[in-house]
């Protein structure tokens, strides 16, 4: 496809341009990043916590006072009734003090000092506390994601938290990922508190925009997965992230196969086009449903066998490609892949990589193939 098409490509493929750029703002302000937490509570059920309690405070100073409504005086009649008692016992709690009503027996003064003051100085933290809880939270949120900046590097970012980008993080993890260094980007905010749940950082908003990218530290990632819903969002995203990091490792899932070649240019490394993958998948099953049950334990990490590149050791260095103690299928010298029967890729090179085939590492040995009785 030449310059001319992808650009036309580019430019029919995008549904709502108009709308997106007048609602630029918007995303712009929607772009934040999530943290993973241990308990969240919601601020409404905080402050519907704290009513109540604040709530109590003032019943219970109510009843001291109405109990002993006779150790204090009213200067406007001298009697002290029930409204009286709470007109009391709201200007004290809150430190209004008129002076209209006070306790004049020692009784009700003994009161005030053991049990209204208390009284008055919980029901003023459970009111105060309300705001420092909260720029407290505040100031510890955005400690904490300036601690996260400064010490995220070398990470994996997904793009895109539908079924392939859960699967692909999942994956990552089953390798050895640790959670740290994975972060999510997606323009649903229910989709990244489920991420958050999961333990994984995510950030909020449209990954076609740089600001959103530039969240996810995407300039220091290692290694970006664009996982979108649509092909020409992919192609967006994959544009948009190569500009920033030129050395990232891109690997992006497209429906279509005809749009494969355009990621490619777009500056992806990997282009993975998911139904045909799929039709593939399904056409082997039906030639032989032991195969396919065998690519479907492969490309599943975590059990059964599994499919990984690693280095050469110094013991397989000089050796035949089936001499080595893992089944492998090629080599990687240099920028070639070379299968496992060329002629080339024996002896083995100490610079070599090769991808082999192996068992999980929390399968035991004696363990049988996982999902060989599945149909």
């Amino acid at each position: 496809m030449d310059r001319t098409g992808a650009e036309r490509v580019f430019h029919v493929k995008l549904p709502g341009h108009d709308a997106i750029a007048r609602n630029a703002d918007e995303q712009l302000v929607s772009a934040r990043v999530s943290l993973p937490r241990r308990t969240v509570q919601r601020p409404l059920r905080q402050v519907l916590r704290r009513l109540a309690m604040a709530l109590a405070v003032l019943f219970l100073t109510v009843l001291i006072v109405w109990v002993d409504r006779g150790g204090y005086h009213d200067n406007a009649d001298s009697s002290v009734d029930f409204l009286d008692a709470v007109y009391y016992s709201t200007v004290t709690l809150s430190t209004t003090g008129y002076g209209d009503i006070v306790p004049y027996s020692e009784g009700a003064r003994l009161a005030n000092v053991l049990l209204v003051t208390p009284l008055r100085v919980l029901f003023l933290i459970i009111l105060v506390g309300t705001t420092l809880e909260v720029l407290t939270e505040r100031t510890r949120e955005e400690w904490r994601q300036n601690r996260w900046r400064s010490t995220l590097r070398d990470h994996t970012v997904v793009i895109g938290y539908g079924t392939k980008g859960r699967s692909a993080a999942q994956t990552l993890c089953a390798t050895g990922l640790r959670k740290e260094q994975l972060v999510i980007v997606d323009p649903s905010g229910k989709v990244i508190e489920a991420a958050n749940a999961e333990g994984l950082t995510g950030v909020v908003g449209d990954a076609t925009r740089s600001d959103v990218l530039l969240r996810a530290e995407v300039q220091r990632a290692r290694q970006i997965v664009i996982a979108t819903q649509r092909d020409d969002t992919a192609v967006l995203v994959t544009l948009t992230a190569r500009q920033m990091n030129r050395n990232a490792k891109i690997v992006t899932a497209v429906r279509e196969e005809e749009n494969a070649p355009l990621l490619r240019q777009s500056g992806a490394d990997a282009v993975i086009t998911s139904a045909s993958a799929a039709g593939r998948m399904l056409g082997m099953s039906v030639l032989s449903p032991w195969a396919g049950t065998v690519m479907d334990d492969l490309i599943q990490q975590g059990s059964g066998l599994d499919m990984v590149e690693r280095p050469v050791t110094k013991a397989e260095a000089g050796r035949g490609v089936r001499e080595t103690d893992d089944l492998v299928v090629s080599v990687v010298r240099g920028h070639r892949l070379l299968a496992y029967d060329d002629p080339a890729a024996s002896p083995l090179q100490p610079t070599d990589r090769v991808i082999a085939i192996i068992r999980a590492r929390n399968e035991p040995p004696e363990s049988p193939l996982r999902g060989s009785t599945r149909r």
